[in-house]
């Protein structure tokens, strides 16, 4: 159990819970885990429209595809159920604003929170776990890919129902590559493989300018985490948080240091971008072609192959060491239902429209309209889905890659309550590696030691 509702509103105002956000329970899926699900009779129960406020924070052509979904929603339950979807800003925005919808006792029916605010969803109390739901009706969870049902679950059990996943990816510059006397179909395993590439696919004018890089990734704390998960590290203690609640980071690790001085270097030596921590300057970088290789996630697939002006390919996120028996973390949001505040009705209702949303057809025309990794492997199944596979084979690389990891406690990813700020001082950590201010071992030392006061703070708040 928690401890008082005044420890968690002095957390929450303090901000540690959420300046970006994250997960783990001691065992059980946190004390929401024990709220009831109400019976599908609820809504039979009710009179009149059950209304839902859904809070997402879906932009773009992402957007688009929500909205269409939920519009196909409503239409098949009109006159009992509205859905109204909300955008809410960026993921952060979203989790500021859910933060004073707590305090005000004002939380909507159902929210979209990003993977790193798992661990406070938990330790809210606010929400009732999807496994509650299952386990009511005997809804069956197997279909639910295995590494994206691990991140989402706490002592087996499933907190919320994942939604829009992604996986990390290699991109390259096709173009790029057969200018450079390279075979794109070849693309490096390693991070030794990719900065020797990285110097290869670098170029410059006849003045020495840099016109284009060999690599380059937005200075972004997730890429650690992925490289680290890749070589079956861990980022943070009690595995993962898996096992307890996690204490400490290990992100410094030796091959924590290891991974943010290949960056770095890269960066020194002219053979990589350094864009900063904004994703959108990375991602532009990449799409007008000044940078050869680049990370990211699934989710700009569709983004990349219609903007960019050159054969855009994908390749498994690189592995620190040949060797490395891990795999990547699933990155992206899934759906929380609200329990205090709400009805019955209301919390029925969202539970169908997480189950319509994580449906194989569903799935599928996500799948197609946005580049997200299907959660449900029988979308993958579905002939449109086949289709659009066929027609944009990169994505074939996701899947794959989902397929040959193993879900551990290193791939399940960390849950921490303050994992956005822990995110957060890996970056600072890099930047300050890139500058040469400091060492990355020292740089890495550094950001765990400043970040230890707000685990512990938080960790005490929660119980």
């Amino acid at each position: 159990m928690k401890k008082s509702a005044r420890a968690l509103a002095a957390l929450l105002v303090s901000g540690l819970a959420l300046t970006a956000c994250s997960s783990g329970g001691s065992g059980s899926g946190g004390s929401g885990s024990d709220a009831a699900a109400p019976a599908a009779s609820a809504l039979d129960q009710a009179s009149g429209v059950t209304t839902v406020e859904f809070w997402h924070s879906m932009t773009g052509k992402n957007a688009e595809a929500l909205t269409a979904l939920v519009d196909a929603f409503n239409a098949a339950h009109r006159g009992k159920i509205e859905v109204k979807p909300v955008f809410q800003g960026s993921y952060d925005d979203l989790v500021a604003k859910y933060k004073a919808s707590v305090q005000q006792k004002a939380t909507p029916a159902l929210v979209q929170v990003y993977d790193i605010g798992t661990r406070f969803m938990i330790d809210s109390g606010q929400t009732v776990p999807a496994q509650a739901f299952a386990d009511r009706d005997g809804y069956p969870l197997d279909d639910l890919q295995p590494n994206i049902r691990n991140y989402y679950s706490v002592g087996g059990r499933l907190a919320s129902m994942p939604f829009n996943s992604s996986v990390p990816l290699l991109y390259l510059n096709t173009d790029a590559f057969a200018e450079a006397g390279l075979d794109p179909a070849k693309p490096p395993a390693t991070l030794a493989e990719l900065g020797d590439l990285a110097r290869k696919l670098t170029k410059k004018d006849g003045s020495g300018q840099t016109v284009r890089y060999g690599f380059g990734a937005a200075v972004y704390g997730w890429f650690v985490e992925e490289l680290l998960a890749e070589s079956g590290s861990l980022y943070c203690d009690a595995d993962n948080g898996r096992t307890g609640k996690a204490s400490k980071v290990a992100f410094d690790s030796a091959k924590g240091a290891e991974i943010v001085q290949w960056w770095a270097d890269l960066v020194k030596g002219g053979y990589a971008a350094n864009t900063g921590w904004q994703t959108t300057d990375a991602q532009a970088a990449f799409k007008a072609g000044t940078v050869a290789m680049h990370l990211e996630s699934t989710g700009v697939l569709r983004g990349y192959t219609e903007a960019a002006k050159f054969t855009v390919g994908t390749a498994p996120f690189p592995r620190t060491a040949a060797g490395d028996q891990g795999g990547p973390v699933i990155g992206g949001a899934s759906l929380w239902i609200s329990g205090p505040g709400h009805s019955a009705a209301q919390q029925r209702a969202a539970w169908e429209l997480e189950k319509f949303l994580t449906a194989p057809d569903q799935q599928a025309a996500w799948h197609t309209g946005t580049g997200y990794f299907p959660v449900n492997t029988k979308a993958l199944d579905v002939a449109a889905d086949q289709q659009w596979v066929a027609k944009y084979p990169q994505f074939k690389t996701a899947i794959d890659q989902m397929a040959a990891t193993k879900p551990t406690p290193a791939t399940a990813g960390c849950l921490l309550g303050v994992m956005p700020q822990a995110r957060k001082g890996v970056e600072t950590a890099v930047e300050q590696t890139v500058s040469g201010a400091k060492s990355a071992q020292q740089a890495l030392a550094d950001a765990a030691k400043e970040l230890q006061p707000a685990i512990d703070a938080y960790n005490s708040a929660v119980g």
